[in-house]
């Protein structure tokens, strides 16, 4: 049973930071591209980044324009989102999603690559 848990999402004001965090379990973690999507209400769920199996390949979003920083920890079986210069369009929950497909190359961008949700997590950024 493949699990993912997110954690630090919050309440930030417009101009600041955040970290996320996605810890799994259930699988050899190492071997799997992992991502990053969020959603608000009314809306589809958005691609936001993904880092392939080794942590040597990363893809974002086109909003993203270089404010956030994918990165994951094999060892520790964790995949971390850093969002600096937040904005308040930056309001969702964010997933953390892990692929059904091992040592996919390129990582995947889309909705249907990815087998594993954690729950989300609330990104919240005041003006």
């Amino acid at each position: 049973q493949v699990q993912l848990v997110e954690s630090g999402g919050g309440l930030v004001q417009a101009g600041g930071s955040l970290g996320l965090s996605c810890a799994a379990s259930g699988r050899t973690f190492g071997s799997y591209a992992m991502g990053w999507f969020r959603q608000v209400p009314g809306k589809e769920r958005e691609f936001v980044a993904t880092i392939n199996w080794s942590g040597g390949r990363t893809i974002y979003g086109d909003f993203v324009k270089s404010r956030f920083i994918i990165s994951r920890d094999n060892a520790k079986k964790t995949m971390y989102l850093q969002m600096n210069s937040l904005k308040p369009e930056d309001t969702a929950v964010y997933y953390c999603a892990g692929d059904g497909l091992p040592f996919r190359e390129p990582p995947g961008t889309r909705l249907r690559d990815y087998a594993y949700w954690g729950q989300g997590t609330q990104v919240t950024v005041s003006s």
